[in-house]
């Protein structure tokens, strides 16, 4: 079980290092600068029945880019 939650703790940061625009100070980051910044963040959550909402600081530094992640990486494309 531990081998399987590693795993996909790396699939989940590969995928958003690789999503991670090239002009990004962040993109030649490593995983622990990465997690740092963009995964270790402090946020209310509220969930209700159809969604769950994260209410960001205002002046949250790497905001555009975390939008872009969001964007990247969970709302699917069409194939």
């Amino acid at each position: 079980m531990r081998l399987i939650l590693h795993t996909a703790a790396f699939w989940l940061m590969r995928t958003i290092h690789d999503a991670i625009p090239v002009d990004q100070p962040l993109a030649v980051g490593d995983f622990c600068s990465i997690r740092a910044r963009m995964l270790k963040i402090a946020v209310p959550v509220r969930e209700t029945a159809t969604r769950v909402r994260l209410a960001f600081a205002a002046n949250r530094p790497d905001a555009v880019l975390f939008q872009s992640l969001v964007t990247t990486v969970l709302i699917p494309r069409p194939t």
